[in-house]
């Protein structure tokens, strides 16, 4: 699978390519606030245990057509209403039918945008930087080695963005640390068979390092999962079959994203309690 999608990345590279020799390649993005692009992971950190990054996805090779009657309007909308805490946008044409326009038909949600594609090549990069996209997903089996990965990572740094360094086992999560990835994205799916199996993320979980913000994506459709995935250590979710695939997407988000807000609240009353408890305790030990 990953050699097909490499292949379908060649013309649009060699585009690239061409435009940035000639200098033709389009501007960075010019965001109207003097914070530029919304900070993709902050917005994870801050929606509570886990967030949602929901996804626009309009087709996939294991499911083919999903669902291609919402617009990325439409879906933003429904999304950014229902606790979505940042979108994932399918960008890759040949086999999802997606499109870098999208990200900009769903900028007005203001919600951090990762786009989602095979990205393999610098120009690339520069290519995201023009869009209102907050990060970008590097797959690390489609990289010769941790130092072209990076490249990329430091060059989407330069331009603001985050890169979500996706894996699928330990070798690949050790290509991602060698290079010096932050955002760790652990892919539930089996590319060869085109299934999903959440013990990816049951067994990688063990080995989550210190400082990183870590995601598991694929397979994931009820609030049990959902839940799991928190109890492993995941700070969000990626999900996005399981909602363009129902006749409401947004009522099938608020479903989602109620586990970890809840989670969030009740560490938050938590924490209250406990500072009222300490109160409580010295305003005692003073009155004695």
């Amino acid at each position: 699978m990953l050699a097909r999608f490499r292949e379908a990345q060649l013309p649009g590279i060699n585009r690239l390519r061409k435009l940035a020799a000639a200098g033709e390649m389009p501007a960075p993005w010019q965001f109207p606030t003097r914070e530029g692009r919304p900070c993709f992971s902050r917005a994870l950190r801050a929606a509570g245990s886990p967030a949602v990054i929901a996804e626009y996805k309009r087709a996939s090779p294991s499911r083919g057509v999903i669902n291609l009657d919402l617009t990325p309007a439409d879906v933003a909308r429904m999304y950014a209403e229902n606790g979505a805490a940042a979108f994932s946008v399918l960008t890759e044409q040949a086999h999802f039918q997606g499109d870098l326009r999208y990200l900009e038909e769903m900028a007005f949600a203001e919600r951090p945008m990762l786009r989602k594609d095979f990205l393999l090549d610098p120009v690339q990069v520069l290519e995201t930087a023009a869009t209102p996209a907050s990060a970008l997903l590097l797959i690390m089996r489609m990289f010769d080695g941790a130092d072209d990965v990076r490249e990329m990572l430091d060059l989407s740094r330069e331009h603001g963005l985050e890169a979500v360094c996706e894996v699928f086992d330990e070798a690949d999560l050790d290509m991602a640390r060698w290079a010096g990835a932050s955002i760790i994205q652990v892919n539930n799916r089996d590319l060869d068979l085109l299934t999903t199996d959440l013990c990816v993320s049951r067994r990688l979980a063990r080995t989550r390092g210190a400082g990183e913000l870590w995601i598991s994506a694929s397979g994931l459709e009820s609030p049990e999962q959902v839940a799991e995935m928190a109890d492993l250590g995941f700070d969000a979710v990626l999900i996005g079959t399981s909602l363009m695939s129902r006749p409401d997407p947004g009522a099938a988000l608020k479903e989602l994203a109620a586990v970890g807000q809840g989670r969030k609240a009740a560490r938050l009353a938590a924490f209250r309690a406990e500072q009222l408890a300490a109160a409580t305790q010295a305003a005692t030990g003073n009155a004695r």
